[in-house]
């Protein structure tokens, strides 16, 4: 689909400089985007038009209030974001649309102030819990597959606001992983569900977690050690909690 003429004029405006209006016009055609010079220049001269006119006007006013005056000073408006900005100007008799500020903002890189989103902490201890003993030592490299299974989950923050959260489990020998879950809480279910997911995997195909050993993260919200009795009951898995 051809592009608006005026979008194409504003290409040909920033390059003419460099490459010339003609020269311009035919590579434009070569690639399918037909524009005769003389239609460049009618574009040109002729009166812009009410929309641009108008974004000139609040363009301006945005300014006022965006960018700095002699001394370096803005005023307080300027922490709003475009929602606030709107509703702002609605106030002051201004009749623009919300989308006519968020796109002006977003084009001259204007923006309020933010809160910084808190990441959450992942690794939460239970000072209350028997903690099981480690049976790693940190001894990440083993000698075969199946023999320490390595279990973890992490944030990661969604557009807008908020994060989502995914458990993974990794078999130390390979770096394989055999199981994962996604969700946007982080409880204990969706972790034990990554376990489940891995364990279910290896015993498709043919090689079930026995005489495993399940290493996470010593935390209120991570797998619990009943998960041996519940679901690995052919396997001898045992669970370690290390911090």
């Amino acid at each position: 689909m051809r592009p608006a003429t005026p979008l194409i004029c504003q290409f040909i405006d920033e390059h003419k400089g460099t490459y010339g209006v003609v020269p311009i016009c035919r590579a434009l055609a070569v690639h399918g985007v037909q524009i005769a010079p003389r239609t460049y220049w009618a574009h040109r001269a002729s009166a812009p038009s009410k929309r641009a006119l108008w974004d000139t006007t609040i363009t301006e006013i945005l300014a006022g209030v965006y960018e700095p005056d002699a001394e370096g000073k803005r005023p307080p408006e300027s922490l709003y974001g475009s929602l606030k900005m709107w509703a702002h100007l609605q106030r002051q008799g201004i009749p623009v649309a919300r989308r006519t500020v968020e796109r002006i903002m977003r084009a001259n890189g204007w923006r309020g102030v933010t809160r910084a989103r808190r990441a959450p902490r992942t690794t939460e201890p239970d000072p209350a819990a028997a903690r099981a003993p480690d049976l790693v030592g940190r001894r990440w490299r083993v000698a075969a597959p199946n023999l320490l299974v390595v279990a973890d989950f992490t944030y990661v923050p969604l557009y807008g606001s908020g994060f989502g959260y995914t458990a993974f489990v990794v078999d130390a020998h390979a770096g394989v992983i055999p199981g994962w879950e996604c969700s946007l809480t982080k409880d204990t279910g969706f972790v034990e569900r990554a376990l489940r997911h891995a364990a279910a995997y290896r015993t498709r195909q043919g090689h079930p977690f026995d005489d495993a050993i399940h290493h996470s993260d010593y935390a209120e919200v991570f797998v619990k050690p009943r998960m041996c009795g519940d679901d690995l009951p052919r396997g001898r898995c045992c669970v370690d909690f290390s911090a």
